[in-house]
C-alpha cells in the first residue's frame, strides 16, 4: 500500500472525521488537514429517556422486556453516512484521485455500507485501526508502518 502524493486521507470512527491530504511522498507522508468533522454523540445512557417497553407473552400473564434502542450507535450510523456524502461531494467535484480509510472496524463497516460507488472505485486502501486521537507526526508515521507490512 502505497500512499501517492495528493492522495485523501480519512481518518474517522463514530464521531469525528479526519479530511487529510498527503503533500509528501508516497514512501514519506506529511499529512495537512483539509476538513475536520465532528458530532456530539453522548452515550446511550446518557440519551434515552424510558427503560425498554415489554410486551405481554402468548398466555396473556406473562411479559417480556423489548431490547433497548442503542441511540450511541445510531448515531454513529448517521455520522458515517455524513461522511460518506462528503466523501461522495469531493469525489464528484474531482477533488481525488485515491482515497485511504481509516476507522475501527465497527466504523468502517457503516461507511462501506454508505460509500457510492463513485468513492469506492477510488479507495486504495482501508485499514481497520482508530487513529482519530493521535496527531498528525503519530498518524503518518502509523500509515508508513501499514506500508512496510
Amino acid at each position: 500500500m502505497l500512499i501517492p502524493n495528493d492522495t485523501l486521507v480519512l481518518i474517522g470512527d463514530g464521531r469525528k472525521a479526519l479530511f487529510l491530504r498527503n503533500r509528501g511522498a508516497a514512501a514519506n507522508p506529511d499529512l495537512m488537514t483539509e476538513k475536520v468533522m465532528e458530532q456530539d454523540n453522548p452515550a446511550t445512557r446518557d440519551q434515552g429517556s424510558d427503560r425498554p417497553g415489554r410486551h405481554p407473552g402468548t398466555d396473556g400473564a406473562s411479559k417480556s422486556a423489548l431490547e433497548e434502542t442503542d441511540w450511541h450507535q445510531l448515531a454513529e450510523d448517521r455520522f458515517a453516512m455524513d461522511v460518506a456524502e462528503a466523501l461522495y461531494r469531493k469525489s464528484h467535484d474531482q477533488n481525488f484521485q485515491h482515497l485511504v480509510i481509516v476507522a475501527p472496524p465497527r466504523a468502517l463497516g457503516s461507511m462501506r455500507g454508505a460509500l457510492r460507488k463513485e468513492v469506492e472505485q477510488k479507495i486504495t486502501a482501508e485499514i481497520p485501526k482508530d487513529l482519530t486521537g493521535q496527531p498528525l507526526p503519530e498518524i503518518a508515521r502509523m500509515l508508513q508502518m501499514e506500508q512496510a507490512k
